[in-house]
């Protein structure tokens, strides 16, 4: 008696093969999708549907938004600034009306910021800045700005040491 080796149809393989070579695509397009959403995020655009901009369009009064617009006094955070004690770098890449920073912090590699917020009392700025990494969990940042030295200065404090350090931070050319 003979023995025969049983192999499958022709076209059950090519039909894995197909489908193995759908999921592929897929999911190469839902990365490319999700990596556009980011760098969408990422890029300064049209102002959101809450921004004052938006606001005016819809019927609000011009006045208070424009003022609030034009006077949040957070225009000179934006930049990159080093503190010189570690390297660390804090990225200002935009500051909302209301005072949401769009930041990145390196050391060397980014770390995850949790929070980050600017606020105005009288002439002060204030900036507030919350890691959210290993080894940073609740890690922060309070900072003001000095206008006339052009950097920010404050207190570091580190959740993981439960201490606080006084730092400064001075623009990046």
């Amino acid at each position: 008696m003979s023995k025969t080796k049983r192999s499958a149809p022709r076209g059950r393989g090519e039909g894995r093969r197909k489908s193995r070579r759908a999921l592929v695509a897929i999911g190469l397009v839902l990365a490319i999708a999700a990596a556009a959403a980011v760098i969408r995020a990422r890029a300064p655009g049209p102002p959101d549907a809450g921004s004052a901009a938006t606001s005016l369009a819809v019927g609000a009064t011009s006045a208070p938004a424009v003022a609030l617009a034009g006077d949040t006094g957070f225009g000179g955070l934006t930049g990159r600034w080093l503190r010189p004690d570690g390297g660390y770098v804090l990225e200002i890449r935009g500051v909302d009306p209301g005072g949401a920073i769009d930041a990145v912090y390196l050391n060397p590699r980014p770390i995850a910021i949790a929070r980050a917020e600017a606020t105005r009392e009288a002439s002060t700025t204030r900036i507030f800045v919350e890691l959210r990494a290993p080894g940073y969990p609740g890690s922060t940042y309070t900072l003001t700005y000095d206008r006339e030295r052009d950097q920010l200065s404050g207190v570091y404090f580190q959740a993981a040491l439960a201490r606080s350090f006084d730092v400064v931070f001075v623009r990046m050319p």
